[in-house]
């Protein structure tokens, strides 16, 4: 394991049904292939040592000593090898007969899983040939040349990176209580299923959903080999199933109905997994009495790392297939909340500050939807455009067009003459642009916002979002106040999404050219020719790249050194499926990494006194909420993590 991943395989042999021999050496094909692609665990389907359709042949003492022959078979083709393999045989145990699973490494037999639960319905009879492993005695057996202890008990296998792993067999995972749920809560980070299920309309899709389901349940990986091409077909048919979940999510698939022996391999994300468990109350109380029998894995010598899993460099924003729906229910989120906020208040007026910029027009359309759910006229809402030193003629004419679109009732007050008279008081020299002169700027819109809603009895609505809040990129009692903050939840990238979203609902120029205008604060003065001249993304660094230091650093909890890894295969490398080249740099990413670190940690005491705001996503930054931290943290071993990249 490294960097938290585990390297696994779903493997689908061809067999012969009942020739021992031939299936041996098809999966000790497969293992060669799985050690040499660095696999540190692979499962195979049920039974696929004999093959899964013998029957009435189950009890024929010659196929069964071929069998345990060809578990010998394995056990010595794997004693140079450091991959864990787990397939399926029958065993016979205190003489009943056992549906197993197999788990051997380096020419050592590391357990034996019997099947719990046996399906004797429709096709399938299987208590005609063997015992459940609720029959089952623990007992010690000498089988394939090896001791080993057998036990009803739920079994967990312990790796030497300290990853635990355990089994169940096919029917198991379908029944009301799966031997899963125990070893998760045991401690088990994978479950591997050894199945022998056959195709029939519309099984498939529930089969994927169940898994999902049952990953999701578990906060687990879950990889699973069912039987393919060369089972008998007298009446029944096997598709060779091949996949691997990751806590709800299908991270690999193999092809159905293939001829071919499969191998389908990815990486597990064991430490994102045990991430999510910390944090769920739920599964920690669920598993207060859970336990199981333990058995360690063999060491294994270090491999050379290679993260093969792809990863979204957009992690906040909904795929494609469901970006309506998904946009539609984040607005929804917002709007319900700021309109509770309302109701409860009586507030038939709300004041908002409209910079024709990313922020504050989704703010304004979240109040519009809101004054349209409770049935108050938009003219409540009162958009104040404020110009000062460094509005351009281009965001100053957004903002008004959009007010007018909208209906609501449009104001403008520029802050020029107070805040010159600010200047003056306190002695600041206008011609130094820096932090003051950008600050009292700030300020005094927030000023003009909050005396404007006390004058009408209104609610300021905030403007801020989820990344600004994160990076500290507000004035402290400027635009980092309002009364509500509705964006407080929304990171930018996904804004951008949310205002092309409602853009493309109402089909006007003036929303998709706020989309493309670059993000500012606009504080200081235009260029000759009365463009943007201060860029937010070059001051703080792209948005992009700190809302994905933003999702892995808070919703898992990831080290700088893992979250570099992940951002260098989501931004360093080009991607065919976005037809895009790669879009930074190792050093761009470490550069802003780093910033990122630095300024999450010295910003804190401004999220420590934000306003409310919904939460629409996994992560959000309410101190009230999910995020609870001392503004005077050191950002020290996190910054020097970053350098030594």
């Amino acid at each position: 394991m490294r960097y938290g991943f585990v390297k696994v395989a779903a493997a689908v042999p061809a067999v012969k049904v009942a020739d021992v021999a031939y299936n041996v050496q098809q999966i000790e094909s497969l293992i060669a292939q799985a050690e040499g692609r660095g696999v540190e665990l692979m499962v195979l389907p049920e039974l696929c040592l004999t093959g899964y359709s013998c029957q009435d042949l189950f009890k024929q003492q010659a196929l069964l000593d071929r069998a345990e022959q060809g578990a010998m078979l394995l056990l010595d083709f794997t004693r140079k090898l450091d991959i864990i393999t787990v397939f399926g045989l029958p065993v016979v145990i205190n003489g009943l007969l056992y549906n197993c699973a197999a788990i051997i490494q380096a020419g050592q037999l590391l357990g034996i899983v019997p099947k719990t639960y046996l399906p004797n319905y429709g096709e399938f009879y299987e208590k005609r040939w063997f015992a459940s492993a609720q029959d089952l005695n623990p007992t010690d057996i000498y089988f394939a040349g090896s001791p080993v202890h057998v036990t009803p008990e739920p079994q967990l296998f312990v790796t030497a990176d300290g990853v635990k792993f355990g089994c169940e067999i096919c029917e198991d995972v379908w029944a009301p209580i799966p031997p899963s749920n125990n070893l998760a809560l045991a401690g088990a980070d994978i479950i591997l299923n050894l199945s022998a299920s056959d195709e029939l309309i519309g099984k498939h899709a529930y089969l994927k959903s169940l898994l999902a389901q049952q990953s999701a349940r578990t906060i687990s990986g879950y990889v699973y080999a069912s039987c393919g091409f060369g089972e008998s077909s007298q009446d029944t048919v096997y598709g060779g199933n091949a996949l691997i979940f990751e806590n709800g999510h299908l991270i690999t698939e193999g092809s159905r109905f293939s001829f071919q022996p499969q191998l389908q391999v990815n990486q597990i994300d064991v430490e994102k997994l045990r991430s999510e468990r910390r944090v769920n109350t739920t599964f920690i109380n669920a598993q207060r009495h859970a336990h199981a029998h333990e058995n360690v894995c063999k060491a294994v010598a270090p491999k050379e790392f290679e993260l093969l899993r792809e990863i979204d460099p957009h992690p906040f924003i909904p795929k494609t297939e469901n970006m309506a729906e998904s946009c539609e229910e984040i607005l929804n989120i917002q709007v319900a909340g700021l309109a509770k906020r309302l109701y409860h208040i009586n507030a038939e007026k709300a004041v908002i500050g409209i910079s024709g910029g990313l922020d504050s027009t989704l703010a304004l359309l979240v109040t519009v939807k809101a004054f349209d759910k409770l049935g108050i006229d938009r003219k409540g809402i009162i958009g104040i455009t404020m110009p000062g030193f460094g509005t351009t003629d281009r965001t100053h004419n957004n903002a008004v067009k959009l007010m007018e679109t909208l209906g609501v009732t449009v104001r403008e007050i520029s802050i020029a003459k107070a805040v010159t008279q600010h200047f003056e008081d306190i002695g600041h020299n206008p011609k130094q642009h820096d932090i003051t002169y950008e600050n009292s700027q700030a300020r005094e819109r927030t000023q003009i916002l909050m005396d404007v809603a006390n004058k009408e009895n209104a609610i300021v609505v905030g403007t801020g979002d989820l990344s600004e809040l994160a990076l500290g990129w507000a004035t402290y009692n400027g635009d980092h106040m309002s009364m509500y903050g509705v964006n407080a939840g929304v990171p930018k990238t996904l804004i951008r999404h949310l205002v092309s979203y409602v853009a493309g609902e109402m089909a006007t120029e003036t929303l998709l050219d706020i989309v493309d205008t670059p993000i500012s604060p606009e504080l200081i003065p235009a260029d000759e020719n009365g463009q943007i001249k201060q860029k937010t993304e070059d001051l703080v660094g792209p948005y992009e790249l700190h809302d994905f230091f933003i999702y892995y650093f808070l919703r898992y909890g990831f080290s700088p050194s893992k979250i570099f890894l992940l951002a260098k295969k989501a931004f360093c490398t080009a991607s065919p499926v976005e037809g895009r080249d790669a879009l930074y740099d190792e050093a761009t990413i470490k550069k802003w990494l780093t910033v990122f670190c630095r300024r999450f940690f010295t910003q804190q005491f401004k999220r420590s006194c934000m306003p409310d705001g919904p939460k629409v996503g996994s992560v959000s930054l309410s101190p009230r909420g999910d995020w609870r931290m001392p503004s005077d943290a050191s950002f020290a071993p996190w910054v020097k993590e970053c350098e030594g990249l």
